[in-house]
């Protein structure tokens, strides 16, 4: 009886799934980290929605995603090899490759196709135009692209950057600055505007866009290590096709997206984060494509602005060989 019944479990185990793990989408999964661009916000969602809807899995990929810190910090995750991809300010990442600081990464696709960097300010504060920046507070996230790219957006806006006194915070932080007045405007991106103002206790912003004085200049981009991207190839591009993936649907369904991201994210604000993905639809191409052309033209105007040195080509910031062409 013991063997008959020993000859039965074996059948069962064997029909109902004994290799498990072979046959699991996780089983053999690349595993990598992502940090997002910004904490959790609307912006980011994508990576959420691609993680919940299974994409990364489908693609082969155990994605762990990890609370980014703005530009200057993602990138030194980078370097280090302690996070494979990241969502960075591809314009704040080519300012710091021209200094040097960033020299290993490379952008592989785009998620905004033109800066979304900005001043946003509270009606009634005296501030409707750049020049009334002069003798007031500005509130920014420590090491993000707004400093790094605001000389270049004062002089053309006519600004006196020296009567500019700058109050560095965690990103998570900036809205309350501004609410309470601690700051008199933000650097930030415009998509952020509906949270500032939900946090402002409904009053509304006025945004002053770099782009205004500074166009052609990318947004966010997907980036990895120039040690990652050549040492595989193929992971870098199954990342790049599920996230996008994601980036689609997030834009497609901006309130499911928004209800993932604060499933994943529980302090994250829904009304905040459909307000960020709606402002930011028109600034998406969800192929991720680079242009070649596009790129060097922006080179060129950080490089006609002072931000960066001659001699940093558009190879030298975006592996087109892993970029979308359309």
């Amino acid at each position: 009886m013991k063997r008959i019944l020993a000859i039965f479990l074996s059948i069962i185990l064997l029909t109902t799934g004994c290799g498990d793990s072979e046959d699991s989408p996780e089983a053999g999964a690349d595993e990598v980290t992502y940090l997002t661009a910004f904490g959790a916000v609307g912006r980011d969602a994508f990576a959420w929605v691609a993680q919940e809807k299974g994409y990364f899995r489908d693609a082969g990929l155990d994605v762990t995603i990890q609370l980014g810190a703005a530009t200057g910090e993602n990138i030194k995750v980078l370097s280090a090899g302690q996070a494979q991809f990241a969502n960075l300010d591809m314009t704040g990442a080519w300012i710091l490759a021209g200094k040097g600081q960033a020299p290993d990464i490379r952008a592989f696709a785009a998620v905004h196709q033109q800066t979304l960097v900005s001043i946003i300010a509270l009606e009634g504060s005296g501030i409707t135009k750049p020049k009334d920046l002069e003798g007031r507070k500005l509130g920014a996230a420590t090491g993000s692209v707004n400093q790094l790219l605001f000389p270049a957006y004062a002089k053309l806006a006519g600004i006196d950057a020296g009567k500019v006194e700058w109050v560095n915070a965690p990103p998570a932080q900036l809205p309350s600055l501004l609410a309470s007045g601690r700051v008199d405007a933000l650097s930030t991106f415009l998509i952020g505007a509906r949270g500032i103002e939900k946090a402002a206790g409904g009053k509304k912003t006025v945004v002053l866009p770099y782009s205004e004085f500074l166009p052609g200049l990318f947004g966010n981009g997907l980036m990895a290590s120039s040690k990652v991207t050549a040492a595989d190839p193929d992971m870098v591009r199954r990342f790049r096709d599920a996230a996008l993936k994601g980036l689609q649907y997030t834009l497609d369904h901006p309130d499911e997206a928004a209800q993932i991201l604060k499933k994943a994210q529980p302090t994250a604000d829904v009304t905040a984060a459909v307000g960020e993905i709606t402002l930011m639809t028109p600034a998406v191409k969800p192929s991720g494509v680079i242009d070649k052309t596009k790129v060097a033209d922006a080179l060129a105007t950080l490089e006609g602005n002072g931000l960066i040195p001659p001699g940093l080509t558009p190879e030298s910031v975006v592996d087109f060989s892993l970029a979308p062409t359309a």
